[in-house]
């Protein structure tokens, strides 16, 4: 048993919490200010103003009981990266230099770079390597405070490859206290051995990537990178129709280097989220406020590779579930820094501080179906949580972007050391 005292804010505390955030509900992002958390056997209990702690039915007399004071600091729930490739072998900083002098994320992808580059590193690498690599890079992420996340495959380009990204991801699950879900990234670009033969690997990605993940039980969802160079609208619905057929919600890579019919896709398929919407014009964005697809942005990767940024403030203003993850790849978002994102989407996007932390937390956990338990500060949820350093207030985080905000991320209500 646990208790915080002495809260200076204690951010995204729902009594009862919504599946997902819409619109203007992500601006009234709850906070009870001079607070208290009470977490027992790795849930949240209760929690409320300090006024109120002698009637919150708390044993004080126990002593099993741990009481922390939190000095005035904030406490809010950990972030839920709905949208990462941290499964990688190796890095890509040529192809840094390569961007620095001026070719573009097409180019670089056409002189056999991006995707094909990893592929290849990845081929060349073992199982237990890459779970090794991969270990290293979640351990970073639980630390900057993620305590939910998704994680992709797609640098495969081949089934025994595929699969072997899929085990990784299922070593990961196995081996850390947070919740991973695994994408069957099935159609992330087109290998070198089917360069003019698209219709045929998407064939074969639904005759052998989707049936063997499945007969192991390796993928949670679904994705396709749905742009102009790599998949068509048609493509795409054909592969998430057959990921469906499997119990495989859809996910898909959508409008990041143009209006690629993403958007429309993912509502044509019922996806669970569409990401990046890079490009997104009135039409797609009214196109998406009449559906449940949750919508992704990656200002990570708008930054690294100095592209536009997702149109977050109109797409708040229809009333879209904003998502906000960290891309987290070796291309093209090199890290999974979610506090970065959030900032990026502050400074970039026009979010409020509110607005954004929302869609980092609880919207994040919607976008890979768990913010039934994890998300917000909600009791008989998992205590997955954030304390701060110092801070005045939540608009701070974002406000001083380089600063190292977090004393100390929770899980289950233990203290991660890594």
């Amino acid at each position: 048993m646990i208790l915080f005292e002495n809260i200076g804010a204690l951010h995204g505390a729902y009594k009862q919490t919504p599946a997902v955030l819409k619109g203007a509900e992500l601006a009234n992002w709850p906070k009870i200010e001079h607070a208290f958390l009470f977490i027992h056997e790795g849930k949240v209990v209760s929690f409320g103003p300090m006024a109120e702690l002698d009637n919150a039915q708390i044993p004080f007399d126990d002593s099993r009981l741990e009481r922390i004071n939190a000095q005035g600091k904030l406490i809010f729930p950990g972030f839920c990266d709905s949208h990462t490739h941290i499964v990688f072998a190796g890095s890509r900083e040529n192809e840094f230099i390569d961007k620095i002098k001026g070719l573009s994320y097409e180019e670089i992808a056409l002189r056999g770079g991006g995707i094909l580059n990893s592929a290849k590193k990845l081929s060349q690498t073992s199982e237990a390597e890459l779970f090794e690599e991969s270990a290293e890079r979640v351990r970073e992420v639980i630390g900057m405070g993620t305590t939910a996340l998704e994680i992709k495959s797609g640098y495969g380009l081949d089934l025994e490859n595929e699969l072997k990204m899929l085990r990784v991801i299922r070593r990961l699950k196995e081996s850390f206290p947070i919740p991973i879900k695994a994408t069957l990234l099935a159609a992330h670009a087109l290998p070198e051995a089917y360069r003019g033969r698209r219709e045929a690997f998407v064939d074969m990605a639904i005759r052998e990537f989707i049936p063997n993940a499945a007969a192991e039980n390796l993928a949670d969802f679904v994705d396709v990178f749905c742009e102009h160079n790599f998949f068509t609208e048609a493509d795409t619905l054909r592969i998430l129709e057959a990921g469906a057929k499997y119990g495989m919600k859809g996910k898909i890579h959508g409008n990041q280097l143009g209006h690629s019919g993403g958007a429309k896709a993912a509502v044509e398929a019922k996806a669970l989220s569409v990401d990046h919407l890079e490009y997104l014009n009135e039409d797609e964005i009214s196109t998406l406020a009449n559906s449940d697809v949750i919508c992704t942005v990656l200002p990570n990767c708008s930054l690294f590779l100095r592209m536009v940024y997702s149109p977050a403030r109109a797409m708040l203003d229809a009333g879209l579930p904003l998502c906000i993850a960290s891309d987290f790849n070796p291309g093209s978002a090199p890290s999974g820094s979610m506090l970065m994102a959030i900032s990026l989407a502050c400074i970039q996007m026009r979010l409020l501080p509110e607005e954004a932390f929302a869609a980092a937390t609880l919207n994040g956990a919607a976008a890979m179906d768990l913010s039934a338990e994890y998300g917000s500060i909600s009791p008989g949820k998992a205590a997955n949580f954030i304390l701060s350093r110092n801070a005045p207030s939540l608009a701070f985080l974002p406000y001083r972007f380089t600063k190292p905000h977090i004393e100390a991320v929770y899980v289950n209500g233990m203290k991660m050391v890594y």
